[in-house]
């Protein structure tokens, strides 16, 4: 079957139309018009994502996070980053990039995150058009800032999470929680504004965390790597419409790990 009609399907489910304003998303390396036989789901393009895909033959890999995110000033293959692409292009593997896009849809990237952690009754965090938008708040049975800490950690299978908070505040109960994936400390605010008691999001800044106690929101930052949710539920849902359409292909979900942080 062509590559064109597995985005197709994706597509149906995720439209590209979604992605936010100056988001890289959609096809970024290959083509969609040729055959394919596998596909993989990756969080990240790495050199061991790369080495992975060509290991198992992967003709296309639908990818959370853009491999180029920055236009590039040459293709020299003696830079590292370069020969990235560069195997890429030579193995003839089509990169498709579904970032934002995943993150606005409904039933997407999250809404599994509050599936995860049991938040209700939830609604957009901050919209981008009409009733959608990035990010989700809701409730969540009452408990401490410090269990919620724990159960964020347990539920991504966490080494460590950051907690937000003055020392005082680990015990605050909380009830109203707002939920980012990525990078979300910039809509802060906006959980603000949606009445949250606590903020879950990744790679909060120094003084941005500051701030947020300052106005009354603490925070967990469980690190953006929790978005690797995003390469189980896509090949499940690849494997699902396998079956309803009878595609004759291979459907892998990525085994490396390109989180490039480790806690002692």
């Amino acid at each position: 079957m062509l590559a064109s009609q597995v985005i197709d399907r994706y597509q149906a489910f995720c439209p590209p139309t979604l992605s936010m304003e100056g988001d890289v998303s959609g096809l970024q390396i290959g083509t969609l018009n040729k055959e394919i036989k596998c596909i993989m789901v990756a969080l990240d393009i790495r050199e061991t994502t790369v080495s992975e895909a060509v290991e198992k033959k992967i003709d296309l890999i639908i990818v959370k996070h853009a491999p180029i995110f920055r236009p590039l000033k040459n293709l020299i293959s003696d830079d590292l980053q370069n020969q990235i692409y560069l195997t890429l292009i030579q193995h003839n593997i089509a990169v498709y990039v579904s970032h934002t896009d995943i993150d606005v849809v409904e039933g997407g990237l999250n809404d599994w995150f509050c599936e995860l952690l049991g938040i209700q009754h939830v609604e957009v965090l901050h919209e981008t058009a009409v009733g959608q938008g990035i990010g989700r708040v809701g409730n969540i049975a009452e408990q401490t800032l410090e269990e919620l800490g724990l159960k964020v950690k347990e539920a991504f299978g966490l080494e460590t999470v950051r907690l937000v908070t003055y020392s005082h505040q680990a015990q605050q109960y909380v009830n109203r929680v707002a939920i980012c994936g990525g990078s979300g400390d910039s809509s802060y605010k906006d959980a603000l504004k949606k009445k949250a008691d606590v903020y879950i999001t990744g790679d909060i800044y120094y003084h941005t965390g500051q701030e947020m106690l300052t106005q009354g929101l603490l925070a967990i930052d469980p690190g953006h790597h929790i978005e690797v949710l995003f390469v189980k539920k896509i090949a499940e849902k690849l494997e699902q419409w396998k079956r309803e359409e009878h595609w004759d292909i291979d459907i892998f979900a990525s085994t490396v790990s390109t989180n490039p942080f480790r806690h002692i």
